[in-house]
């Protein structure tokens, strides 16, 4: 039998199709829940924001209890289009700040700041002085569509992001900008730069369609991926859209035969 493959959280983008998020994630080792946002292009998903509400909020006190949620980094106020996130960064950190206040049955560890960077944007500097707004522990995501390197983004990074906020790096696997050995190597180049407490990777748990859109990651591809980060703290993106229980236990089959064992007893 294979060793089990391991992560340390999974991403949830949340929306109303996966307004109620079940999964069996924790038999991968996860315990960590990083929710791309509670308000998204003006709906709210919690409640008493301030704004309009989705039609179907989750059960968070549920969601608090699940093995898979024992912690959660709670991301904030978004737009789904990443050209209009960019264009209203500015409300958004204020909309974001506002809704960091929302007390909700979740043990939340930390903050997400859901205007993902890269090196193309020319304003991303900007960012700096407005995450000053935020709550700690903060968190923000970064990629390369570009290819400019591990070393370059950690140098672009540290001109301006503030020193105490944290980097998601989405490894590109997803859209085959680079495979696992490429993206182990950015994490070890941002680490030396930002420091390892500063630094966790994304394992894009999904890949381009031959009939458009994006399929599931197969199990042998994100088991690639998650051997290649070891060491670092891995989150799936995302397991309610792309990682089904047969896919968790295809890559836990140990944590998964053990609990099959013990619901038997």
């Amino acid at each position: 039998m294979p060793t089990d493959s391991r992560a340390q959280g999974i991403v949830w983008q949340l929306d109303n199709a996966t307004a109620n998020p079940v999964g069996d994630w924790h038999l991968l080792g996860v315990r960590e829940l990083l929710v791309q946002w509670v308000v998204v292009d003006d709906t709210a998903f919690v409640p008493n924001a301030g704004v309009h509400e989705a039609a179907n909020l989750p059960d968070w006190a549920r969601i608090g209890r699940e093995p898979w949620a024992r912690n959660v980094i709670l991301g904030l106020a978004g737009n789904a289009d990443e050209k209009r996130a960019r264009e209203n960064v500015e409300t958004l950190v204020r909309e974001s700040a506002r809704i960091a206040r929302v007390p909700l049955p979740l043990h939340v560890t930390g903050y997400y700041f859901p205007v993902e960077v890269d090196p193309t944007w020319a304003d991303a500097p900007k960012l700096g002085a407005l995450l000053q707004a935020l709550p700690r522990p903060l968190w923000i995501s970064v990629y390369d569509r570009s290819n400019v390197g591990g070393r370059s983004l950690a140098q672009w990074l540290n001109t301006w992001l503030p020193r105490d906020v944290g980097v998601f790096f989405q490894d590109g696997c997803g859209v085959y900008a680079r495979g696992p050995e490429v993206a182990r190597t950015y994490l070890d180049e941002l680490t030396e730069a930002l420091g390892r407490d500063r630094v966790r990777v994304i394992a894009e748990a999904f890949r381009p369609s031959e009939h458009g859109g994006f399929r599931a990651a197969s199990a042998d591809e994100l088991r690639a991926q998650l051997a290649a980060y070891r060491g670092y703290r891995a989150y799936l993106f995302d397991g309610p859209h792309y990682v089904s229980n047969e896919l968790t236990r295809t890559l836990a089959p140990r944590a998964a035969a053990r609990l099959g064992a013990a619901s038997s007893r």
